[in-house]
């Protein structure tokens, strides 16, 4: 209940805040290249359901069709002004709605899309009782993870046999201890990170 208000109310000044610079990234994603300014992607939520995730589009139209992972700094697929986004988490703004309509909270396990979670062991599958956030100990960890993707000659592979299984330790230590002043923790590492 405490995390679900600190969910609310920093989601809503989140939004009141950072709205003229959410207005100018439209703007810029628009005139920079053709498509829509938000990508919604299916991503498995609490209780392995499926919900929407929302992000400002950083790459061409229908480019996840040519594969879920990102590779590096060079990802053909990704615009110009996406790098920018990507490289300073500027796509993960509209998340804050995520937060506001309760599918995400601020700190929990980065939500993986079906195809992977369908690898997950039944014991991995516990993860799924926390609701997804926006950042968790996984996302400082491999915070370079697109870089670490495109050194590896073959990044399904690695993601799979090396990145995940990694994800998910971290995912079930945070499980296994998580309160509010651990979440404020994580969000000011998760800053610190995105600044240096």
């Amino acid at each position: 209940m405490i995390k679900r208000c600190f969910d609310i109310i920093f989601s809503i000044i989140g939004i009141i805040l950072l709205f003229p610079i959410l207005i100018l990234i439209a703007i810029i994603i628009k005139i920079n290249s053709n498509g829509s300014i938000l990508y919604k992607q299916n991503r498995v939520g609490k209780n392995n359901c499926d919900f929407y995730i929302f992000k400002f589009r950083t790459m061409l139209i229908n480019a996840d069709k040519l594969g879920l992972l990102t590779v590096g700094d060079r990802d053909p697929r990704v615009t110009s002004v996406g790098y920018f986004l990507r490289k300073y988490k500027l796509d993960e703004f509209p998340q804050l709605f995520n937060v506001l309509i309760g599918n995400m909270s601020f700190v929990g396990p980065r939500p993986e899309v079906r195809t992977y979670v369908n690898y997950y062991s039944d014991s991995d599958l516990e993860i799924l009782e926390l609701k997804p956030g926006i950042t968790d100990y996984a996302s400082i960890y491999f915070r370079n993870e697109a870089e670490l993707l495109k050194a590896s000659p073959n990044s399904e592979k690695t993601y799979l046999e090396d990145i995940m299984p990694e994800k998910i330790r971290l995912n079930k230590i945070y499980l296994n201890k998580n309160n509010i002043l651990i979440d404020t923790q994580i969000i000011f590492k998760t800053l610190l990170s995105i600044i240096t």
